[in-house]
């Protein structure tokens, strides 16, 4: 045998002996819009009955099977898409938070109407929450009024309310602490005496001027004006 016909000999037992090895596809990355399945792709060469061994790529003279394709490239359905969770309302006490859920394409840049999505499967859009126990209701009072006399003792008043943390009128305030809503004072009299040229007498027809005396109501302009006679120098 001449040499160059050993030679393609042991070159045809060299390719017969070198193969590949493919595995089995793996499932594929995505159920839709695309995803990538692979395999195991080896090239191998058998050195015993039940013995291989792994070579590198370039020692396999055919084409190199492909290891990894596209799969699932059709398009998903509409899907469901849950924004973020607003505050708890009211501010405290049990109470709720609300979402907005759409109905969206799975890239997400298109909105489809609800009945496009499972209704079965649509995230919920309200759930309870609680921001801890609210403050009782209390008693909130108003600005005194003015003086109901002029000159010397009256009385002033003011409003009193039982309020919630909210500024509703409640019924839950105790009756033990209510504020007064009314109280005594005293507005200063005017001290300047009478001129000489005008009369100091008690208005006709006013029958009640002593018990005024008696009763100490002279500091009180009215009844100073009515019975001035009766009130001077007291």
């Amino acid at each position: 045998m001449q040499d160059g016909s050993l030679l393609d000999l042991l070159l045809l037992s060299h390719v017969s002996i070198q193969r590949w090895f493919i595995g089995d596809w793996s499932e594929c990355s995505k159920t839709c819009d695309g995803g990538v399945r692979s395999r195991t792709v080896l090239c191998i060469r058998k050195i015993g009955p039940s013995e291989e061994e792994t070579l590198d790529n370039t020692n396999c003279l055919t084409h190199r099977p492909i290891e990894k394709e596209p799969c699932n490239n059709q398009s998903c359905p509409p899907q469901w898409v849950a924004l973020d969770w607003s505050e708890c309302t009211p501010k405290c006490g049990p109470g709720f938070k609300h979402r907005i859920v759409l109905c969206k394409s799975s890239d997400l840049l298109k909105t489809f109407p609800a009945a496009q999505c499972q209704e079965e499967s649509k995230p919920p859009v309200r759930i309870r929450c609680s921001l801890g126990r609210c403050p009782p209701p209390r008693w909130v009072t108003g600005d005194w009024g003015q003086c109901s006399a002029q000159c010397g003792l009256g009385q002033q008043m003011r409003t009193v309310q039982c309020l919630s943390y909210t500024g509703q009128a409640s019924s839950e305030c105790s009756e033990t602490h209510r504020p007064p809503s009314m109280q005594q004072c005293e507005s200063k009299c005017d001290s300047t005496p009478i001129s000489n040229t005008e009369e100091c007498k008690d208005v006709n027809k006013v029958a009640y001027c002593p018990l005024v005396l008696k009763f100490k109501f002279c500091s009180r302009a009215y009844f100073r004006q009515m019975c001035c006679k009766t009130c001077q120098g007291h």
